[in-house]
Order: structure tokens, then C-alpha cells, then sequence
């Protein structure tokens, strides 16, 4: 996502009045984009065992709500209003939405529609955290955390990046065209210090923790991609040639990734598997959102490997490192999205930029260099003041369930529910039919 002015010079050009045919298309993407994070609950209740499944999935259909309140009272004005500070934060202009009509345009768009567009980013950011901290978490308190996080730390990056004369995207010059630093870096970084907070699991690198039903996860993993093509796509704020390269690229990256994985799994692990392709098919999707408008298909194309590749060795790092990261929102979201942002600055083409250029197209190592401070400066801020909001929610309404409430599973204890009435199931440590691919494998010093 981006304002117009900044990183799509097609629709830039386009400021006579509103466009019927980029309006229709935007609407699309915005009901797409919405669409993706349902997809991420099944995504990510799929990968949970059986006692947490409800539990996982309200905890991002909940976010829908919360992150939808805070945007329309202030989180807008404050990411896209007139800048306030030194391209740090907006102004107070647009507070629940005030001076925003019908008739209010976005370059060719309702202004109306943008901000809807962009909401549906802030959603399954916030929604993405959850899976960093799954089978523990207290859910009083994820109600709390989510409006608190969507204000001091989505916001602020989303302006730098995003938002009239935004510091990253004006001052530093660094290119993200639909969301790598402020939707993947951001979701993360921040996934990483929530999970630091908590703990690990009771059983964590001990007890086998399954994803306990993997047509869950391949359902989920193809809504997402569906939804994607919105996310990325409509990021060009215009039915025309850029959006739709920006959707070849979505599509190129998602194979790529899913054949990377693959290829990894095969060679480390002896066999392929359905969870893999599924990862490795959103960790192509992850890396190529910051870059879908600034490369060519060539360049998607090995960009989606490269995470493919990456990304299913980065999922391991949790044992070695000892945080437990429930469903690899760091070894997917945040390495995924590291290498999309850095490896713009190798292939941007000015043909997409519209004028800045990667090293292997021509243009020095300038950009690979803006690029990487992006990445520090987004990952420091949004993982320090994470950490400090999850801190001071620990402190005063504890932000883990008890003990007992882990062992029982929260769909019981926090909720009065089970997923799968059928016995054994209901109890779903990993009494599952049959046995499913477990990451822990091979991979955790205590197995």
C-alpha cells in the first residue's frame, strides 16, 4: 500500500477527477484484502493442536474489529494526514474521519475507499502477531494488546512509509510498494518480542506440537494467496499496467517459494510435504509484497526462491535461540519480509520504480543501502516499543493464561468451547488419525 504521490507514478498522473475502472478495481482488492485474514485463522488454526484451535481463529477475527475502531477514530488521520512531525507521525485532521466525504478523492480514488484499503493492512498485521504467541496467550489481554499495539507501532510505520512526506519513503528514499517493512517486518519483529515476553510453551522442544489438521492449512494458505493478489495488485491504486505486473509478480513469487521449499525438504529431510508447500507458497508471497512494483518477473521469480530457500531453514532458528514462536511468524514474516525489502535494492528496474534502480539493473549500491536501514530502523522501533507494550500488559493484567488453562487448551478454559466434538479429539495434545509433519523434527537440541 501506498499513497499516491509516493511510489506509483501511473495513478500520480491521473488527478482530473475520479476513475470509474480504478475505483471498480480498488473495491475488489479491498474485499480481497479482508478476505485474508479469515484465511490467516484457518492458516493458522490448522497449525495448532486441537485444544486451542477456536482460540486461534478468534484471536484474528477479533482483530478484524478492534484494528477497524482504531483506524476509523484516529489511526488514519495519524498514518495518512498531513505530516505533523518531521515525517514521523500525522496530523489530528482526519480524527474519526472528519472532512472525508463522498466526494473526497485519492489521486483517482474515494478517499473513502483508500482509507478501507488501507485498513484492511492494519487487520491482518495485527491479526499475523497471534501466531507468535499461540496456545498461551490470555485473550482479555490480546483485546487489549491489539488496539494498543495498532496505535503506537503499526501507525507510526505505516506514515513513514506510506503517509505524506513519510521519512522512510521521502527523506531516506527506501521503496516498499505493498507492505514488507510495515505489514511483515512490522508483524514479525513484533511477533518476536511478544513471544519473548511470554515463554515458551509448557513442552516447548519436548513435547510433539503437530499442526492438527493440515487440510486446514492448505485451505488457508490458498486463501491467502487468492486474497494476495488484492494485496499486492491493488496496491497500485489503478487498474492499469503496474497493478497488473504487480499481480504476475504475486502469482511468480508464491510458485517459487512453494517450489523452494519443496526442494529443501526433499533434500534435508527425505520427502516433500503438504505443509511445506503451503509455507513455502506464503513465504514467496511474504518477500515479494515490499518488491511486487519495483522488479521485473525475473526478479520476483528469484526473489520468491530465495525465501522458499531461507525461510524453511529460518524456521528452525527458534530452537537454537530458545524463543518459542509458536507458528513461525519471525522465520516467515520477518526473515520473508527482510529479503523482499533488501533484495530490491539488487533488482529494481526503473521501469516500475519509475526511476531508482537495483545494483544488477544499474544503479549502484545507493538503494541496497537505503534499503537496509529501513529494515534496521523498522525492526529496532517496532520490536523495543512491542516489547515494552507487552511488558507493561504482563505486569498489570497478565498477558499469559495459567498454567492449568495451557494444559486444558483455551478453547475450554477461555472460551466454554471445543472445536471437534469427537472424544479423543477434543483432548487433541497429538492424538491425531494420522501422524503430520512436525518442524520440531530433526531441528530441536532436546529431541
Amino acid at each position: 500500500m501506498q499513497t499516491v504521490p509516493i511510489l506509483a507514478p501511473q495513478a500520480a498522473a491521473q488527478t482530473a477527477g475520479l476513475d470509474s475502472g480504478d475505483t471498480a478495481w480498488l473495491l475488489a482488492a479491498t474485499a480481497l484484502v479482508l478476505l485474508m485474514t479469515p484465511g490467516l485463522a484457518l492458516f493458522y488454526g490448522g497449525m495448532v493442536r486441537t485444544k486451542s484451535v477456536l482460540n486461534m481463529l478468534l484471536m484474528s477475527f477479533v482483530s478484524i474489529a478492534l484494528v477497524t475502531v482504531v483506524w476509523l477514530v484516529a489511526g488514519y488521520s495519524l498514518a495518512f494526514g498531513d505530516d505533523a512531525f518531521a515525517g514521523l507521525i500525522g496530523d489530528a485532521g482526519h480524527l474519526g474521519m472528519a472532512g472525508i466525504g463522498p466526494d473526497t478523492l485519492t489521486g483517482t480514488v474515494p478517499t473513502l475507499l483508500f482509507s478501507t484499503f488501507q485498513l484492511t493492512f492494519a487487520m491482518i498485521t495485527a491479526a499475523l502477531i497471534s501466531g507468535a504467541i499461540a496456545d498461551r496467550t490470555k485473550f482479555t489481554a490480546w483485546l487489549v494488546f491489539v488496539p494498543v499495539w495498532t496505535l503506537l507501532v503499526y501507525v507510526p510505520v505505516a506514515h513513514w512509509v506510506w503517509g505524506p512526506d513519510g521519512w522512510i519513503a521521502h527523506s531516506l528514499g527506501a521503496l516498499d510498494f505493498a507492505g514488507g517493512l510495515v505489514v511483515e517486518i512490522a508483524s514479525g519483529a513484533s511477533g518476536l518480542a511478544v513471544a519473548l515476553v511470554l515463554g515458551p510453551r509448557i513442552g516447548f522442544k519436548k513435547d510433539a506440537m503437530r499442526p492438527h489438521s493440515l487440510p486446514l492449512v492448505v485451505l488457508g494458505a490458498g486463501l491467502l494467496w487468492f486474497g494476495w493478489l488484492g494485496f499486492n495488485g491493488g496496491s497500485a491504486l489503478a487498474a492499469d499496467g503496474l497493478a497488473a505486473a504487480a499481480l504476475l509478480n504475486t502469482v511468480v513469487a508464491g510458485c517459487t517459494g512453494l517450489l523452494g521449499w519443496l526442494f529443501v525438504e526433499q533434500r534435508r529431510d527425505g520427502h516433500p510435504t503438504t505443509f511445506g508447500a503451503a509455507s513455502g507458497a506464503v513465504a514467496g508471497l511474504v518477500a515479494i509484497t515490499p518488491s511486487c512494483g519495483t522488479v521485473a518477473m525475473p526478479g520476483a521469480a528469484v526473489i520468491g526462491l530465495a525465501a522458499g530457500v531461507v525461510c524453511s531453514y529460518a524456521v528452525a532458528w527458534k530452537f537454537r535461540l530458545h524463543y518459542d514462536d509458536s507458528l513461525d511468524v519471525v522465520g516467515v514474516h520477518f526473515v520473508g519480509g527482510v529479503i523482499g525489502t533488501l533484495l530490491i535494492g539488487l533488482f529494481a528496474t526503473a521501469a516500475m520504480t519509475g526511476g531508482p534502480r537495483g545494483l544488477l539493473y544499474g544503479g549502484g549500491a545507493a538503494q541496497l543501502g537505503k534499503q537496509a536501514v529501513a529494515v534496521v530502523c523498522v525492526a529496532a522501533y517496532t520490536f523495543l516499543v512491542t516489547y515494552a507494550i507487552g511488558k507493561v500488559i504482563h505486569r498489570l493484567m497478565g498477558f499469559r493464561a495459567s498454567s492449568e488453562e495451557e494444559m486444558t487448551g483455551l478453547d475450554q478454559t477461555l472460551h466454554a468451547e471445543t472445536a471437534y466434538d469427537h472424544g479423543v479429539l477434543g483432548h487433541g495434545a497429538a492424538q491425531t488419525p494420522s501422524p503430520a509433519p512436525d518442524r520440531t523434527k530433526d531441528r530441536s537440541p532436546a529431541e
